[in-house]
């Protein structure tokens, strides 16, 4: 089993008051048996910081998912070392008081916060967080010099070393270590943080069909899926109080309560396009978050594209009018 790193030294300088919500931050990192909504975490790393990016406190669990745990040659948990570990459920109280009042900050933060909030989901619990922000997308924001969103990148970026890769307590503490100075330059520079509200994810994915999750174990992100083009052409916007028509591009932003390739099945099945952006031809956006910071829900603004939440487009799908010229 693995040792808990010790907490490393962060360089000394401090990037002044304010800037975070309620507590400070919780830098979060989590392993998992693979990629989809059927997957498991198997171990999770916790760095607290104080609102200034001060490392006050770190934690690490490993989480026994009562299944096979996926690729040990990623993440070198075999079953034999999770089968003493406890389960989410056990873990639960501990890592929810590590996360609540803290904005969570993660690497790829969407794929972490869809893990973290269908464990709680099972155990009939919410995870306690409100707002979560993506180093990925932090960086991207502050224009820095990387060639890729790879952590490793953002780690030799800012000369902080990682001791081994994949584990969720040493990832932890290399995002918590370049998280820091990238805070300080977002206030420096007055770059907004891109925070993102939180909805708790609600697909758990149990009707899922048995079988290896989709994606690839080369990197930690998720791999866009190769969609069958809309034989439908564009009927123009969505009208409010009338039904969505088939060959409507329509974009989605944000959190979803369903997970977002279920949704874009659902979509696909009705004869819709999956727009991957907003534009002028842009016939509908769906977003949980319209005032959000997010391009498309800029991009929707600015064209005056028609916005729906998740629940009145889930209506919409029910009823899918057919395209005219069909």
């Amino acid at each position: 089993m693995y040792a808990p790193f010790p907490t490393s030294p962060l360089p000394a300088q401090r990037t002044g008051p304010g800037g975070g919500t309620g507590r400070g931050f919780a830098v979060v990192d989590v392993e998992t048996t693979g990629l989809g909504r059927t997957d498991r975490v198997i171990s999770a790393g916790v760095y607290q910081l104080d609102p200034d990016g001060e490392v006050t406190d770190h934690w690490y669990t490993l989480v026994n998912p009562e299944r096979d745990p996926g690729p040990i040659w990623i993440h070198g948990l075999t079953s034999e070392v999770l089968e003493g570990a406890p389960t989410f459920p056990e873990v639960a109280d501990e890592f929810a008081e590590r996360l609540r009042d803290r904005v969570m900050v993660a690497h790829n933060a969407l794929f972490d916060w869809n893990m973290i909030s269908r464990e709680f989901s099972r155990a009939g619990l919410r995870a306690p967080v409100e707002q979560r922000l993506c180093t990925m997308v932090l960086a991207r924001d502050l224009r820095l010099p990387l060639p890729n969103g790879k952590l490793s990148s953002l780690a030799a970026h800012f000369g902080v070393s990682q001791r081994q890769a994949h584990h969720a307590l040493d990832d932890a503490r290399v995002l918590a270590e370049v998280f820091r100075p990238s805070l300080a330059l977002a206030r420096n520079g007055g770059v907004p943080l891109p925070l993102t509200t939180c909805v708790a994810v609600t697909d758990l994915g149990e009707s899922a069909p048995a079988g290896p999750s989709r994606g690839s174990w080369s990197s930690s992100y998720r791999p866009a899926r190769k969609r069958p083009a809309c034989p439908y052409p564009n009927p123009g916007r969505w009208v409010d109080g009338s039904p969505l028509m088939q060959g409507m591009r329509v974009a989605i932003t944000g959190d979803t309560a369903t997970d977002r390739e279920l949704l874009e099945d659902r979509m696909i099945e009705a004869g819709l396009h999956i727009a991957s952006s907003v534009s002028r031809l842009t016939s509908l956006l769906v977003t949980n978050e319209p005032t959000s910071w997010s391009g498309k829900a800029r991009k929707a603004r600015e064209y005056g594209t028609p916005v729906v939440g998740e629940d009145a487009f889930l209506q919409l799908l029910r009823e899918v009018a057919p395209h005219p010229g069909a």
